[in-house]
């Protein structure tokens, strides 16, 4: 697997990454929904420092992470649930 270095900018900063060749797209994409995150919280506020912004920036991110997964989950629970309610219901129909 190739690696090279890729050039992201967040909340005004150049980064250099080393990143594989096949995933520097997201990596990109990711830099830009941070730098989005952050200057979006920073016009909020603007007395807030850098690294609090930083913070603020991935708490939200890892919150909404959070709210999909669990959001799937309930989502895969339920479709289990029908699937046996389903089966229930046939094998009584089939009585």
């Amino acid at each position: 697997m190739s690696v090279e270095t890729v050039e992201v900018v967040i909340f005004d900063k150049a980064y250099r990454i080393h990143s594989p060749v096949n995933e520097q797209d997201t990596l990109k994409q990711a830099a830009r929904y941070l730098d989005e995150r952050m200057k979006e919280i920073r016009a909020a506020s603007k007395s807030l420092e850098s690294e609090r912004v930083a913070v603020l920036a991935a708490l939200n991110i890892c919150h909404d992470l959070f709210q999909k997964n669990q959001q799937a989950d309930d989502s895969k629970k339920i479709t289990q649930a029908l699937q046996i309610l389903t089966g229930k219901i046939d094998k009584a129909l089939a009585q």
